[in-house]
């Protein structure tokens, strides 16, 4: 027990008042999220972004009271950065992710992508970073990558079910969802494995000294896989993508919670 269980390092953490700040902004998020379903019209357009942007600050707070303010500064410029720099590219060419359009309903709009959408790459890239280096130390980049196109498996019918995002050309769509292109998972897999090599490259690997644990994204990814598959069961009516992206989901958030749970020799 003790080869596959060691004793941790104590740390002193942060303060409470960090926590439970940290504590609240992803709870917000969550709750954000519960709510979903459950409304329409402009509530839902604006819980919308306010998920998004509550989720993305969240996980903003976390890099910093983990990792301190040149972690978090890095971050965000790189995961901005290239985020809105590939979905430039998307709108205009088609490529990675097939040809595809933003409704105005995102709000905000720099050349044609929604200020909303590099925020998203952000609520996602910080945690997923987490799990990959805990999960490998030579790939990090290929978990990344899979990691990113599992969870916008969950995504897409999502939002192209709320008309937030359009296809104009589909060849070959993806299962169960015939609306959305293979290209737009393909183009994750690949946009999220160079995304998730830059900062695994650049980014510190280690916590500072005195800083928050990994509950808060721990919390993340678990609720972001159990809403994917519930939501996707019980209230979109997709229990085909629930099951599917699950799974593919479940490569990366398991071994994860393996590590976790029985701890590295």
């Amino acid at each position: 027990m003790n080869q596959y269980s060691p004793r941790r390092y104590k740390r002193r953490g942060i303060s409470q008042g960090s926590q439970l700040f940290l504590n609240l902004t992803l709870a917000i998020a969550i709750l954000l999220q519960v709510a979903y379903p459950l409304v329409d019209g402009e509530t839902l357009r604006l819980l919308t972004l306010a998920t998004v942007y509550f989720a993305a600050g969240a996980m903003l707070l976390h890099a910093y009271l983990a990792f301190g303010w040149r972690y978090v500064t890095t971050y965000f410029a790189i995961t901005f950065t290239f985020a809105l720099a590939i979905e430039q590219m998307g709108v205009r060419t088609g490529w990675p992710f097939g040809s595809y359009s933003y409704d105005p309903s995102l709000a905000y709009q720099i050349f044609g992508v929604p200020l909303v959408v590099p925020f998203a790459w952000m609520m996602m890239a910080h945690p997923v970073l987490v799990v990959a280096r805990r999960i490998t130390k030579n790939w990090v980049f290929l978990v990344g990558g899979f990691a990113m196109m599992g969870w916008d498996l969950f995504l897409d019918p999502q939002m192209v079910a709320a008309h937030r995002w359009t296809w104009t050309l589909v060849e070959s769509g993806i299962p169960f969802e015939p609306e959305i292109p293979i290209s737009n998972a393909a183009g994750w897999l690949f946009a999220g494995m160079g995304l998730i090599a830059l900062l695994h490259a650049t980014l510190p690997r280690e916590r500072r000294k005195g800083g928050a644990g990994f509950s808060a994204v721990e919390i993340f990814i678990a609720w972001t896989f159990f809403a994917g598959v519930i939501g996707n069961f019980f209230f979109f009516d997709r229990p085909a993508v629930g099951l599917w992206a699950g799974i593919i989901f479940a490569c990366t958030y398991g071994p994860y919670a393996f590590t976790r749970w029985l701890g590295r020799p």
